[in-house]
């Protein structure tokens, strides 16, 4: 259960870390616009999809009980 609700924050570390590589377009050098723009959007929606995923997962196990 603790793995689902690490997995939620690590979902919203990626969202922020997207947002900042959009914005400051750096991630361990200095990035083209186009690459952080695409880095960034990537880096979005992989959070995205981990939330998603440990919601399910989450809604899923509190069934079971």
């Amino acid at each position: 259960m603790m793995f689902n609700w690490l997995s939620l924050v690590t979902g919203l570390f990626y969202i922020v870390l997207g947002i900042v590589v959009i914005y400051y377009k750096f991630f361990f050098t200095i990035l083209e616009p186009g690459v952080a723009y695409a880095m960034g959007a990537l880096l979005i929606l992989y959070g995205i999809f981990r939330i998603y995923r440990a919601i399910s997962k989450i809604k899923s196990s509190g069934n079971e009980e």
